[in-house]
């Protein structure tokens, strides 16, 4: 199947039981797959006036206690930003799939890109944190999806899966495994007496248990600095609690969150760092570069945001050098220089987008730069 139509699959699997959508290029197959599966799981799928109204009734139905997912690509990831801001706010958890496309504003419909990956991380308001994957097959966007609902339902956040439109419409062999072997989690539930609910106390792994609507627990749900209550909370010292909660249930739980693919690391002088459809061939070049002598190993980030910056600091210790390999003009890869903090140094092999970055290309980046 395609990549678009294991990523429906796997939301399937994970337990979606709302999809709330409107069609945009390249990842209109999975609203249109999904759309057909939901029914018969006994659940909901509306096509919305725009994306805005998408995102908005993706986090209406997670109020409402089902796990709920939209799908876009470039410019109605754009228009998703606002209320991504909202359930980072409100803690509502969600999955958003961005395949990605050549931008910027309708740039390549029909193309891949990469260039997404710092709205993803940035493209909301304030200061939040965001968690991000990169599925590099459609086996993997399978996998992914369950993984970004677990998380979503485990930190009470909305989860990005960033993909391009070439995972996106290439077909693979994807392996689907029966129900009882895949391992699902729901959102933590509150317990205890009602009238004492505090709807954004933290528990012990700093995230606050979330009722339904409708269970019986006073729930008010705001975009303004709120207090545990959930009620608006005007002051200095209420946005401070508010954002440290918000940030810390994510930044203290990085090893948990964090996921990262090595090959031959061990003993590599060269580490390309690549992730999604370019890990691909970067993995090829890799394996080129060893061929020749070169001792050239491959860290792949499947988490993308958070970013593994304790990992580039490490390597940063010990390698000659780094080799990013992305499509877009160097998002990552800013990235990947400022963890290596100028202690070695940080080389792009960039695109503009609408095609794939062929081996051929980083290997002779790694020619050249090494």
């Amino acid at each position: 199947m395609t990549g678009d139509e294991a990523c429906a699959e796997g939301a399937l699997a994970a337990g979606c039981l709302f999809f709330g959508g409107y069609p945009i290029t390249p990842a209109t197959e999975i609203a249109e797959h999904i759309s057909a599966r939901l029914p018969a799981v006994g659940g909901t799928f509306i096509q919305m006036e725009d994306e805005i109204a998408a995102m908005a009734s993706v986090l209406g139905a997670a109020w409402a206690g089902k796990k709920s997912m939209t799908a876009t690509s470039g410019p109605g990831f754009s228009l998703m930003m606002e209320n991504i801001g909202l359930g980072i706010c409100t803690e509502t958890p969600c999955v958003l799939v961005n395949v990605q496309r050549g931008g910027p504003s309708t740039g390549l419909p029909t193309m891949g890109a990469q260039a997404d990956m710092m709205q993803a991380r940035w493209g909301s308001h304030g200061d939040y944190e965001i968690i991000a994957l990169a599925p590099s097959s459609a086996q993997e966007i399978f996998y992914q999806t369950i993984t970004a609902f677990n998380l979503s339902e485990r930190y009470r956040t909305p989860v990005l899966i960033m993909t391009d439109e070439i995972i996106g419409h290439m077909s693979e062999k994807v392996i689907i495994p029966p129900a009882d072997q895949i391992r699902t989690e729901w959102r933590p539930k509150p317990r205890g007496r009602k009238d004492r609910f505090l709807l954004y106390k933290p528990g012990p792994n700093g995230v606050a248990p979330m009722p339904a609507a409708g269970d019986g627990y006073k729930i008010h749900v705001t975009g303004l600095t709120h207090d545990e209550k959930g009620y608006p909370a005007m002051s200095v010292e209420a946005q401070q609690q508010m954002m440290e909660r918000l940030k810390r249930k994510i930044l203290d739980n990085r090893d948990d969150i964090i996921m990262v693919e090595e090959h031959q690391i061990e003993d590599a002088e060269i580490v390309i760092v690549s992730y999604g459809i370019s890990s691909r061939t970067s993995m090829a070049a890799m394996q080129q570069a060893r061929a020749m002598g070169i001792k050239a190993g491959f860290l792949r980030l499947i988490t993308v945001w958070p970013f593994a910056e304790e990992k580039i600091q490490a390597l940063a210790q010990r390698v000659k050098g780094f080799i990013t390999v992305e499509i877009n003009l160097g998002q990552i890869h800013l990235e990947v220089m400022r963890a290596a903090a100028g202690i070695t140094p940080c080389h792009l092999v960039g695109h503009h987008g609408g095609t794939i970055i062929s081996p051929d290309q980083v290997l002779a980046k790694i020619k050249e730069a090494f």
